[in-house]
């Protein structure tokens, strides 16, 4: 089955390889995720009606939030991007305005198809990037110019091919990958600027850039490189030449319309509390709400690619909610976000699950950097429980950052062996439960050199 058609229940347990928990959730993005299979499947009319089901993740930092929508992009092979509320601005004051979310997602989506499609011409285009490597090596002499192509004539002298094909297989032997050989490249003539301006400005500025650098002529230059090198620099071009970019750019802003996600962290930043809805920043905040609004209901954004539309982009919205909550959002927001999924919080057992059971776990990681100095790390049980609760404790008398408490836990713990290694000669390092409480019991204890440390 294809990643695109995974089952709900599918897509939660391959969430379930990553995200510890927040069973809620992973069910809510589940159903969102195979509604939209469904809808492409749909054939009658009714199918430009069903809109997706945008959901807002409710929760602190640090318990999966992100995760689980980057992880669903992942599965889904779909355009995916992240951003944070509070960097955009209401049109009309300076920063970013929202409809540079869906131009940076269609790039994002053109970059994707581009290295698929360019995967897929690879062999093809290493055969002819060897094959301008062996004209550098072995001159054919003649040559004919088509256009912007060239055709190389070979010459019919039998010693020539001969040699010619002795120095092929000593190429796919990889025996002259350090062999230096000169290759011009092309280098950009066009200027550097930078145009300065109100939000929306963006948009014609890489579009003056693009007219600016066809304008120029590229300047060819000559450079020394090992035939390795080359190799890779001739497959980019050759691939390149392979590719019909126009298809790509079609199938792109396809994508994005079809199956592109974003995800906009921090949006609790831009609700306005009850009481204050209407004066200062918080008139700022609605403005930016409802520059979002037409977006997530459905608009035509325009892009250096064409026009894109957002009617069944689906919107992953996330927020701590400490002093605001999803009902001061405007209304009209609120509608757009029917799905509403209050997030678990994080404790000791979770932290035990989290430091062990995922595929990208972080005791799998720190045993994997110290297996390239062929160093074996162990971690007990009761040492993993202790790091566990140490984490719990933190987290309840200083600022609840979730799991990512464990990143700093685990880099004070390891500090040292990560300093030791390799200059002393230590083959196996052990984490005992005694080892973590002489390492961290006294900085946790002293709650002001904790607040700095963990």
């Amino acid at each position: 089955m294809k990643n695109r058609e995974l089952t709900p229940r599918e897509i939660v347990r391959e969430l379930d390889a990553y995200i510890i928990g927040q069973e809620k959730a992973k069910k809510a993005v589940a159903i969102a995720m195979r509604n939209r299979w469904r809808r492409q499947h749909v054939k009658s009319a009714i199918k430009e009606d069903i809109l997706p089901n945008n959901i807002i993740l409710i929760g602190p930092t640090g318990i999966g939030k992100t995760e689980i929508a980057r992880r669903l992009s992942n599965l889904a092979g779909a355009p995916f991007i992240k951003v944070e509320a509070s960097k955009f601005t209401e049109v009309g004051y300076v920063g970013r305005d929202v409809e540079s979310i869906i131009r940076d997602l269609t790039g994002i989506a053109v970059t994707m198809v581009k290295n698929e499609r360019m995967a897929e011409v690879n062999s093809q285009a290493l055969f002819l990037a060897n094959e301008r490597i062996l004209d550098i090596l072995l001159p054919s002499g003649e040559t004919k110019h088509h256009s912007e192509q060239e055709e190389i004539i070979p010459r019919s002298d039998e010693k020539f091919n001969r040699t010619r094909e002795k120095l092929r297989v000593m190429l796919e032997n990889g025996e002259m990958e350090d062999r230096l050989i000169e290759i011009t490249v092309n280098q950009g003539a066009m200027p550097m600027m930078q145009i300065f301006g109100p939000a929306g400005i963006e948009e014609m500025e890489m579009n003056l850039s693009e007219m600016l650098g066809s304008a120029f002529p590229q300047k060819k230059k000559i450079q020394k490189v090992t035939i390795s090198e080359a190799r890779k620099i001739f497959t980019q071009e050759e691939a390149q030449k392979l590719i019909d970019m126009e298809t790509v750019v079609r199938e792109a802003v396809q994508r994005v319309e079809e199956t592109g996600i974003v995800f906009i962290d921090e949006i609790d930043k831009i609700a306005s509390s009850g009481d204050q809805r209407g004066y200062g920043p918080d008139v700022s905040r609605e403005g930016v709400q409802r520059d979002i609004l037409p977006i997530v209901e459905g608009s035509n954004v325009q892009t250096k690619y064409g026009v894109v539309r957002t009617d069944h982009i689906l919107f992953i919205a996330a927020g701590a909610f400490h002093a605001t909550k999803p009902s001061d959002l405007i209304p009209e927001l609120q509608g757009r976000f029917p799905i509403r999924v209050e997030m678990d919080s994080l404790g000791k057992d979770e932290f035990v699950k989290i430091l062990k059971n995922p595929r990208n776990a972080l005791l799998k990681q720190y045993t994997a950097l110290l297996k390239t100095e062929k160093v074996e790390l162990i971690f007990d049980d009761d040492a993993v429980e202790e790091i566990a609760q140490i984490a719990a404790e933190v987290n309840e008398k200083m600022e609840n950052i979730g799991a990512r408490r464990l990143h700093t836990i685990l880099t004070t713990l390891l500090e040292e062996i990560l300093y030791k290694v390799p200059d002393k000669d230590i083959r196996e390092v052990h984490i005992t439960r005694e080892f973590v409480q002489a390492r961290l019991q006294n900085i946790v204890r002293d709650r002001d050199l904790s607040r700095y440390i963990l």
